[in-house]
């Protein structure tokens, strides 16, 4: 098991985190992959579940690494995966406003948080990628906006900027 320690001195990083361990499926994945190196169909074979989602999620929160799998001559490399962490450590303060915001839109049904997550990505992939000016157009706090950010498939945090992803790229 790799001993390094995940330091979260954003609350924002917390929305992530809190969707892989709320969710019963993603918290499986995240188990079998504390020990051994899986490749996506170990995964699905071993828990009898589709398991894209949680990979796709555990990579965003950075909680997994990936490394490609040489079969038998002949056979396609495959991507394995195994946790990149095994403790964490909280370093920051915020209001409960914003701790609040940040539960609330961790947890919230997707259909509920779906315009605020569609407007920040149209002003983003309109080029208002940084936080001050998307504060500003958004009336919100930079916080909010780094959480929404984080709840985004298509949205990367990066410092003080907000990124589009490519297809299957993770942050």
């Amino acid at each position: 098991m790799s001993k390094r320690t995940r330091i979260i001195n954003d609350p924002s990083e917390l929305v992530p985190l809190l969707q892989v361990f709320g969710s019963q499926r993603h918290k499986k994945v995240f188990d079998a992959l504390l020990n051994l190196w899986m490749t996506k169909e170990d995964l699905e074979e071993l828990l009898g579940t589709d398991v894209t989602k949680s990979i796709n999620i555990l990579k965003k929160s950075g909680l997994i690494e990936s490394q490609w799998h040489m079969p038998e001559p002949g056979k396609t490399p495959e991507k394995e995966y195994r946790t990149s962490y095994s403790k964490v450590q909280t370093n920051f303060q915020c209001s409960f406003e914003d701790m609040s915001d940040i539960i609330m839109l961790t947890f919230m049904p997707y259909e509920e948080v779906k315009d605020a997550i569609e407007e920040l990505e149209q002003l983003v992939e309109q080029g208002n990628d940084s936080m001050s000016s998307l504060t500003r157009a958004l009336n919100k706090s930079p916080l909010y906006i780094r959480a929404v950010a984080r709840r985004s498939d298509k949205l990367s945090v990066m410092g003080q900027r907000l990124k589009v992803l490519q297809n299957g790229e993770t942050e």
